[in-house]
């Protein structure tokens, strides 16, 4: 069974800088890309970046040049590293197997909240 486990998220002034993880219990995790979503209170699930088996790399307008994706295939971990972060970027993230929203493996995602 896949399991997906994220990690790393807390609280953070803006400005400052998280960095979550995402262990994938699966064995054919390298033959997948794995996504981060977030959603926040009141408003849709949205992507917010993706990286591919071969790490090609997909970023939301809303987030590029702060964040970036990396996957360690030996560790069977994809990290998204999240800098100047913002009040708007105060969310639960959830990462998911496939950069869609129809991944049939999400994870129960972590809480990022960034005070202003």
């Amino acid at each position: 069974e896949v399991q997906l486990v994220e990690s790393g998220g807390g609280l953070v002034q803006a400005g400052g800088s998280l960095r979550l993880s995402c262990a994938d219990s699966g064995f054919t995790f390298d033959d997948y890309a794995i996504g981060w979503f977030r959603q926040a209170p009141g408003k849709e699930r949205e992507a917010v970046s993706c990286i591919s088996k071969n790490e090609n790399t997909y970023y939301s307008d809303s987030v590029k040049g702060r964040f970036t994706i990396s996957r360690d295939n030996a560790k069977n971990t994809v990290y998204l590293q999240m800098n100047s972060l913002k009040f708007e970027d105060t969310a639960v993230y959830v990462c998911a197997r496939g950069c869609g929203m129809g991944s049939l493996y999400w994870g129960q995602g972590t809480q990022v909240t960034v005070s202003s």
